[in-house]
Formats: C-alpha cells, sequence, structure tokens
C-alpha cells in the first residue's frame, strides 16, 4: 500500500512540475511577444479612425460593392414576387399565401434595409435565394404528387 502512494505522489509531482514548466514558457512567450515601445502598446490598444477613403478608386470600389448587393437584393425581392404567384391556395383564414408569403417577404427586406455588414449581406441573399427554391422544389413536388393521384383516379 504504502508503494502505490509513494508512486502516485511522484507521478503528481512530476505532473505539477509539467505544469509549472509549460506555465513558464507561456509566461515567457507571452512577454516576448508584448509591445517593446510605448508607441507599440498605444497603437494596439487605442481606437483607430474608420479608414477614409482617399482616392477615387478606393470609392469606386466600393460603390460598385454597394451597387452589386442593391441589385442582387432587387433580384431576389422580384423573384419572391414571382415565385409566390403559384401559392393561389388560402389558408385557415382564408387569406391567400400569396399574400402572406409577400408581406413576410417585405417584413424580411425592411427588417435588413440598413444593414452594412457585406458577411451579413451575403448570408441574407444567399439564405433568402435557398429559401425561394425551396419553396419552389416542393410546390413542384407537391403538384407532382397531385397530378399522379389525379392519373390514377381517372384509371380506376
Amino acid at each position: 500500500m504504502a508503494m502505490k502512494v509513494e508512486k502516485c505522489r511522484k507521478i503528481a509531482s512530476s505532473l505539477n512540475l509539467n505544469v509549472i514548466r509549460s506555465h513558464l514558457f507561456v509566461q515567457r512567450k507571452l512577454l516576448h511577444n508584448g509591445p517593446d515601445t510605448i508607441e507599440e502598446l498605444m497603437e494596439r490598444h487605442i481606437v483607430k479612425k474608420e479608414k477614409s477613403y482617399d482616392s477615387d478608386e478606393e470609392e469606386l470600389i466600393r460603390h460598385q460593392r454597394l451597387t452589386s448587393t442593391h441589385r442582387e437584393a432587387l433580384s431576389l425581392y422580384r423573384d419572391i414576387i414571382r415565385a409566390t404567384r403559384f401559392f393561389t391556395w388560402p389558408d385557415s383564414r382564408g387569406v391567400l399565401w400569396r399574400d402572406i408569403l409577400r408581406d413576410n417577404a417585405r417584413r424580411e427586406f425592411e427588417d435588413a434595409r440598413f444593414e452594412r455588414d457585406p458577411e451579413i449581406i451575403t448570408k441574407l441573399l444567399i439564405g433568402g435565394s435557398d429559401s425561394v427554391q425551396a419553396a419552389l422544389d416542393k410546390l413542384v413536388e407537391k403538384q407532382k404528387q397531385e397530378m399522379a393521384k389525379d392519373h390514377n383516379d381517372r384509371d380506376h
């Protein structure tokens, strides 16, 4: 029993020594990668001004990017309006699904109207496009099932 206790103590002390060594290594590494001068320290921690668009070329690129996403958003909105034409049946309240889908799309676009982050805008556009395609695929599949059902009913 005493041998087991001594063996456990040796393992524990070697583990503690390894932890201390790794901790010292991390401390040395962090100290070494720190700023060497006050200027570097200030540069790293002071809030910087937003990038100003001094050159006309940078402003043109920024404008083209915004215009491009604006066109894509309008294109997606038109696709949604076109796709909703096929949803002609009413819901439980008697409101046409076409109108419900159009209202929801309008609300989504209004909510994202002032979004400026290009990554979020891209995600929204891709998600909207995927949703329209998925809804149309489901609609087509349902129409095929209905046609097959009608065809089977006529055969019997």
